[in-house]
């Protein structure tokens, strides 16, 4: 699994059905290792923590294209944070809007230059 945008801690990973209460004993809180990519086994699991401080939209996926097609993939959304440093510039006052309408300018080919 990769993570975009962040790197995580590795807190635990395992085989079998996650269990919270088998797992909370044997977190790594104290050195886990940092990555943005982690194996995690097949029918098994993997805990991570990351510090949502980079805001967008940001994937978590599977690195196998084939397992997309299974759903093997999810969107992290971070918020704007209380700084500058963690928030994402407003867009520029001449940014064009998006709009239903087709722009003024353009123009639509007749059928009669086609036949």
């Amino acid at each position: 699994m990769h993570l975009h945008g962040f790197n995580f801690h590795v807190l635990a990973q395992g085989f079998g059905n996650y269990d919270p209460n088998q797992t909370a004993i044997k977190l790594n809180l104290v050195d886990p290792q940092m990555r943005n990519t982690i194996a995690v086994p097949t029918g098994g699991w993997a805990v991570i923590l990351f510090v949502a401080n980079n805001p967008g939209a940001w994937m978590f996926h599977c690195h196998m294209d084939a397992h997309l097609a299974f759903g093997i993939i999810t969107v992290f959304i971070v918020r704007n944070g209380p700084t500058t440093a963690t928030s994402l510039p407003s867009p520029p006052p001449d940014l064009p809007l998006c709009s239903p309408k087709p722009p003024v300018n353009y123009e639509h080919p007749t059928t009669d230059q086609y036949y």
